[in-house]
């Protein structure tokens, strides 16, 4: 058994960089005289809210130039990194409520330009409106662009307003204009595709633990593994954040398509070949940032991934996912009460295997937290299972009539196929209550992907093998 990455050690690792954080910007901020005189206490009672406000507006009057402007960023930037969680939430509700958009000033370009009757009349007021829409907090939040990791500090602050923004308008505001900041400057074109390999700092192997989301890292010696000759590990990285990942794939060279996570992870398997593979696993897609959500650039990495797989390894022909159900578990629950769910020679099978007496209830039966370890039973519900599956994923819809599974979504928007269901592919216990241990392999064909995207983008179409339709036909 590898040794696991020791208890606290993603909130370690935020800690190290608050400190860091705090010690750049001081040197940063003693560069001109700030408006506080001292840093405020932790909890930012109103006196210390008051003193905040002048500090923001400060930041705003674009005294000094540009090098004033980056030291009372900066400062602004120490004042919140020094505060307690709810002295920061009283932080970002001033921000969110005392720094948004001039509603009356709004209403006053409307008026002048429903007025308008010269071009140069209607020009001159469309230009007032433009200035008027845009929020001073907007301005303000742009001035840490030019602070050093000023950038990951406005993710992070999203990461904090996506939590608070629920059912709260101002926060919610604040929240959306951060992120179409964010959009503008994550731009794919803008981001870096990087090999990381078992060389690459340990400071950015420890992100690497810490941010997987899929396959938990075991430890130092499962990530090693992971990392070897027959394995590839990408991550797009921004300019400004080049020590953070943004999101990062985890590949798989193998002979043939895998269906078996433990296999693929199994450290005591014998080392590959890479250049005798002829497939790629994408086995585990994480991103990083939570800051990021809504801002989507995974599926232009898996386009990249392959292209750099091909031209290094040009004997590969297939390019394939070992993918999670994680949404499958739960819409069985909702189901679980139709009468018609299961067919009946499955459920008199299931009745029988499972030692039930009258109509069988798969839920409950699913609940049984040893039944993948009962031969009998694992078999027996094999085939309703693997059906079950492949009607969700083929034929259930959510929301815009979008695959209900989040991650067949995922890789359905980006031109691959539902290739194959793989029965008790992940036993773990996060892979058994989520996707009732199947696994997905989706296959990216080069010469479908684009036909394929557009299928279900405008049609809603889910493409799928042959052998999947085929368990939709046994209903």
């Amino acid at each position: 058994m590898s040794e696991r990455a020791p208890v606290g050690f993603f909130d370690t690792m935020v800690d190290r960089t608050r400190f860091k954080l705090r010690s750049m910007w001081r040197e940063i901020a003693s560069s001109t005289r700030g408006v506080l005189s001292g840093l405020p206490r932790p909890d930012l009672p109103e006196d210390d809210a008051q003193r905040l406000r002048q500090q923001m507006r400060s930041c705003l009057d674009g005294a000094g130039g540009e090098v004033g402007a980056r030291a009372r960023a900066a400062e602004l930037g120490r004042t919140y990194l020094a505060l307690n969680r709810d002295g920061r939430h009283r932080f970002l509700r001033v921000l969110a409520q005392e720094f948004d958009i001039d509603h009356a000033a709004v209403d006053r370009c409307c008026a002048r330009l429903a007025a308008a009757k010269m071009p140069a009349e209607r020009a001159a007021a469309e230009q007032a409106m433009r200035g008027a829409l845009t929020p001073p907090r907007l301005r303000l939040l742009r001035q840490f662009n030019a602070l050093p990791e000023g950038v990951k500090f406005l993710v992070d602050r999203r990461q904090e307003l996506i939590a608070l923004a629920d059912g709260d308008v101002a926060m919610r505001g604040l929240a959306e204009d951060l992120r179409e900041l964010l959009a503008d400057w994550f731009d794919i074109g803008f981001l870096e595709l990087k090999r990381i390999t078992w060389d690459s700092p340990a400071a950015l192997l420890e992100k690497l633990i810490a941010y997987e989301a899929v396959h938990e890292i075991q430890g130092w010696t499962d990530l090693k593994n992971r990392l070897e000759a027959d394995r590839r590990c990408f991550a797009f990285f921004h300019p400004r954040m080049p020590d953070e990942p943004l999101i990062f794939v985890e590949v798989a060279l193998v002979q043939g398509m895998a269906g078996n996570i433990h296999a693929l992870l199994d450290e005591a398997a014998p080392h590959g070949d890479p250049n005798d593979a002829d497939s790629a696993i994408f086995y585990s897609i994480s991103n990083c940032q939570r800051g990021l959500n809504g801002i989507s650039f995974g599926d232009f990495l898996i386009k990249r991934v392959v292209d750099a797989l091909a031209r290094e390894l040009p004997r590969l022909k297939v390019f394939a996912t070992l993918s999670p159900v994680p949404g499958f578990r739960g819409w069985l629950a909702k189901e679980g009460a139709r009468p018609d769910l299961l067919l009946p020679a499955e459920a008199k099978t299931l009745a029988a295997a499972g030692d039930v007496a009258g109509e069988p209830n798969l839920a409950k039966l699913l609940a049984r937290p040893e039944w993948p370890a009962e031969p009998a039973l694992a078999e027996a519900m094999r085939e309703p299972l693997l059906r079950l599956c492949a009607q969700y994923l083929l034929l259930e819809k959510g929301r815009g009539g979008r695959a209900a599974d989040p991650v067949a979504h995922f890789h359905l928007t980006n031109g691959a196929r539902v290739e194959r269901l793989n029965w008790l592919g992940d036993l773990s216990d996060k892979g058994v209550q989520q996707s009732a241990g199947i696994m997905v392999n989706y296959l990216y064909r080069l010469d479908h992907i684009e036909s394929n995207h557009e299928s279900y983008r405008g049609e809603g179409r889910v493409a799928a093998s042959s052998g999947v339709r085929h368990l939709l036909r046994q209903r």
